[in-house]
């Protein structure tokens, strides 16, 4: 197979097993996608959304999440994880956003990104899921995920992103990112992997990757 056909393959396939794609964070509106995704940082979604709605029970909006302390945020979002670090940064950006943007979540990669805890794939998120804006975010599960098919050298999640908008038209990306982290999850997962399931690396994945597989069945 070309690469060509390998990404139509791609395409194709996810298009028949997600025709509707759900986003995997609960949220109502821009700011509440922001909060959440800063929060998935080396945590579940699922855990993420056992949380969020006690956080924002609070406070849903950047005026009241100031009238708390980052303590009090601390506290509550502590079953996610690193919670120090994730309280200050949604006390700290909510401030900014009432400061700099009259309460509303911007909508570029510099203003996104010179938010405190906000780095570049949760702006990508944030651009993707709540505006629209073309982009495509890599987690853990697009990143094995272009490797094993051979569509990137996998070296790191930012030569990965170049890779998929380099390969992927641009009316897809937010679709294919989020059916990307879909398959990687049910078919092809870092642990646990059943290669006879995951038909997209069985048709085209990287020879090196089908060998290794092979070899730790036997």
């Amino acid at each position: 197979m070309t690469k060509q056909e390998k990404v139509d393959f791609v395409i194709n396939t996810l298009k028949e097993l997600y025709p509707e794609i759900p986003i995997p964070l609960d949220h109502k509106d821009p700011y509440t996608l922001l909060i959440a995704v800063l929060m998935s940082a080396q945590s579940t979604d699922v855990r993420v959304n056992q949380i969020t709605p006690l956080l924002f029970e609070r406070a849903d909006n950047p005026y009241d999440m100031i009238k708390l302390s980052v303590e009090e945020i601390r506290e509550i979002i502590k079953p996610v994880g690193l919670s120090p670090m994730k309280s200050k940064g949604i006390h700290g950006l909510s401030h900014i956003l009432i400061e700099k943007h009259n309460g509303q979540v911007p909508k570029t990669y510099d203003a996104l990104e010179a938010l405190p805890a906000v780095g570049h794939k949760t702006a990508a998120v944030v651009l993707s899921q709540a505006f629209g804006i073309p982009a495509f975010p890599v987690d853990t599960h697009i990143h094995r995920l272009m490797y094993r098919w051979n569509l990137s050298n996998g070296k790191n999640v930012v030569q990965t992103e170049k890779d998929a908008k380099r390969l992927f038209p641009k009316e897809l990306w937010n679709d294919l990112h989020l059916q990307i982290i879909w398959y990687g999850r049910e078919y092809s997962p870092a642990r646990g992997w059943d290669l006879e399931k995951d038909v997209i690396t069985k048709t085209i994945g990287r020879a090196s990757v089908l060998k290794e597989y092979h070899s730790k069945k036997k």
